[in-house]
């Protein structure tokens, strides 16, 4: 797809946006609905959230290494930065 292979800071945003809300419906769904009686869900929600993060690992390195697009790496990079601290926010137990 062409659209994916531009140099661009909102690209970065989008797609450090989209494929973890895509790997957090793939897992949460599963997980709410294979639940034993009793649960809510059959893994935490914080493991979910926290799982959920990894694909930008991976389009990080596509996008800086292989492709070397500095911007939408930047984007991307921005993205995971902002998901790990708000979890850390809202699910730490200090």
């Amino acid at each position: 797809m062409k659209i994916l292979k531009k140099d661009s800071l909102a690209l970065g945003i989008a797609i450090g946006i989209v494929f973890p809300a895509l790997l957090f419906v793939v897992l949460y769904l599963p997980s709410r609905a294979f639940a034993p009686e009793g649960k809510d869900f059959l893994v935490q929600l914080p493991r979910i959230l926290m799982l959920s993060i990894f694909p930008n690992l991976f389009t990080i390195r596509y996008y800086l290494k292989k492709l070397q697009f500095d911007k939408t790496g930047r984007g991307i990079l921005l993205v995971t930065f902002v998901f790990a601290i708000l979890y850390f926010i809202f699910y730490s137990k200090l």
